[in-house]
């Protein structure tokens, strides 16, 4: 069994591959203090929870943004896996041609992210990836991945709203039946979830305007994905296990 770790600023989701099966996924708090002792522990009761075992994985592999959890978990690699697990980042096939300035720049997640989609829908392609941040990738029909946008997540909006206005209380992160709202609560809804329906759609246009191409897929991931996508104009397909399944494709190319 192959474990595939995609850790983000917020979240860690991780799944668990019987070939090219997804057989379980859970998602945890990400938690910069947790020690490897303390993530294995986890790690393992959601494996007993599932009636798995931590034996039976034969390969790690991880996707990172946050650079100070990663001397924990591949210490927890080693010693609850007795595995060395594989990292994504440089040095790493990915069989994707960075045009980025400087490659080295481009978040592994989001790179990930591109391998799955061009392997699954083919190029070119744009990527929105709702998390900690929201970001946007191309991807061409060459599987070149061309650049993106990156801009402040949903949830951070709603918390800076909620820190920085006194007066305004914090939210559920969740859609209003009308744009205009006659109660607090609501308008702030509409604000968050309306403003990214329409921030996503005109960032996408510009996209495939200078992609200068007629027949350009979008497809969402990340777990607010499905709240915007029902209202997004550009949105055509979210699929939630993207980055798990860039993950596997990747472990595929690297497989010792």
């Amino acid at each position: 069994m192959l474990l595939a770790f995609d850790v983000g600023n917020t979240n860690i989701v991780l799944g668990v591959y019987k070939g090219k099966e997804l057989i379980k996924y859970w998602r945890i708090s990400t938690d910069k203090s947790k020690t490897s002792d303390e993530l294995g522990m986890i790690v393992n009761q959601l494996f007993q929870y599932e009636g798995l075992r931590l034996e039976d994985v034969t390969d790690i592999i991880i996707s990172s943004v946050v650079p100070t959890i990663m001397y924990s978990l591949q210490h927890m690699a080693y010693k609850f896996c007795n595995k060395e697990a594989i990292i994504v980042g440089p040095g790493i096939k990915t069989g994707i041609n960075i045009k980025y300035d400087d490659p080295r720049q481009v978040g592994a997640d989001r790179i990930v992210n591109a391998v799955a989609a061009y392997h699954k829908y083919g190029g070119p392609i744009i990527v929105v990836d709702f998390g900690t941040a929201t970001t946007f990738c191309a991807i061409s029909e060459k599987c070149e991945y061309l650049g993106g946008i990156i801009s402040p997540g949903i949830k951070i909006s709603s918390d800076a709203l909620f820190q920085k206005a006194a007066k305004l209380p914090r939210v559920e992160l969740v859609k209003p039946e009308t744009v205009i709202c006659k109660n607090t609560t609501e308008s702030i809804q509409s604000g968050i979830v309306y403003g990214y329906v329409g921030l996503v759609d005109y960032i996408v246009k510009r996209m495939k305007e200078e992609l200068g191409k007629k027949d350009v897929k979008v497809v969402a991931t990340g777990g607010l994905a499905g709240l915007i996508a029902t209202e997004s104009k550009t949105i055509e397909e979210v699929d939630k296990f993207l980055t798990l399944e860039g993950l596997r494709l990747i472990y595929e190319m690297n497989k010792k």
